[in-house]
């Protein structure tokens, strides 16, 4: 399983062209307050899936070979990878059959099913659903696709970052949300070709922090998945996005379930954006760490606009609840 090349980056962005339009970048001026520094934000809410995932859906499916496709493919995910395989399944007429957790978020098992996919729920979490896939499409001869441990998903999902950086190419850092590091690696990538000089900085929930402790320790390791926040509650690393991490990342930090919360807010309020948690993720590392981004230009990108009920009322909460000074910065 090699990693892929700024060639294959570049061959996807041509295999996504008829499906995905760019998604746009934009920068705020009360968010840039808030942070001290010049953020871009990139809005990968806004594609079809409310989700960047659907890029290395589409790309892999579109690879395929004929006779995998007849056979289908089973996924497992909290929610924005099924939903890429979903829609990437719909596109080219593939049986699909996605594993979620029992209590996965709703608008999300709604859309799989809405999509056409099989939805089978299992589990208390990512890590219950990931081995009942893998049995699930043993059984029935199905291409198990793994949320990173592709590396046609991850060539699909650095299309991102090679439009990001043709949108700003003067960036001295991106911030990239991590749950299966697809993300995080695919960033590494397009940055070693297009912006060497420019930082990228990884960013996890603090109660899920297997990839980052995977990432120091140079070995894929299991923790705790305690986090809430839905896009990042993942237990182990995962192996392909490991190896590009530990080649090019320039660091790993780790944010709390309410510094992502406050950063939702934020998003909002300040930018009129709906971010998941897992979206307003990179915002929060961010916030979090003025000394390191005051004054500098930075590139975070809102993977995901799928919050749920809970999420949207927990963020509405927040402003009858903070002082004005905090929600002013």
């Amino acid at each position: 399983m090699e990693p892929p090349t700024l060639a294959d980056v570049l061959d996807a962005q041509r295999l996504l062209a008829p499906h995905l339009p760019p998604t746009p970048t934009w920068n705020y001026p009360a968010l840039d307050a808030a942070a001290g520094a010049t953020v871009f934000v990139k809005h990968e809410n806004t594609q079809p899936t409310g989700a960047f995932k659907v890029r290395g859906g589409i790309t892999l499916l579109s690879r395929l070979d004929p006779a995998v496709r007849e056979r289908g493919v089973v996924g497992y995910s909290t929610g924005n990878h099924a939903q890429s395989l979903a829609y990437a399944a719909r596109l080219f007429g593939v049986p699909c059959t996605i594993v979620m957790p029992e209590q996965a978020n709703r608008a999300k098992a709604d859309a799989v099913r809405r999509l056409g996919a099989e939805l089978v729920q299992h589990g208390a979490t990512f890590d219950d659903a990931a081995p009942y896939a893998r049995s699930l499409a043993a059984d029935r001869g199905m291409r198990l696709v793994s949320a990173a441990d592709e590396p046609d998903i991850i060539a699909g999902v650095a299309t991102v970052y090679a439009e990001l950086f043709a949108q700003q190419p003067h960036l001295d850092a991106v911030v990239v949300p991590v749950g299966s590091g697809s993300g995080a690696a695919a960033a590494c990538l397009v940055a070693a070709a297009l912006a060497p000089g420019c930082e990228i900085i990884a960013v996890q929930a603090a109660d899920s922090p297997a990839a980052r402790d995977s990432w120091r320790g140079g070995e894929l390791v299991r923790r705790p998945n305690r986090t809430a926040v839905e896009g990042l509650a993942t237990g182990s690393g995962f192996a392909l996005p490991q190896r590009i991490l530990r080649d090019r990342l320039a660091d790993f930090v780790l944010v709390g379930d309410d510094e992502i919360a406050a950063a939702q807010w934020r998003l909002l309020h300040d930018a009129h954006l709906l971010a998941e948690g897992a979206g307003a993720a990179a915002t929060a590392a961010v916030l979090a760490d003025p000394d390191r981004f005051t004054g500098r230009r930075v590139g975070v990108v809102c993977t995901g606009g799928n919050a749920s009920g809970a999420e949207l009322r927990h963020c509405i909460a927040r402003e009858t609840t903070e002082p004005v000074a905090a929600r002013l910065g």
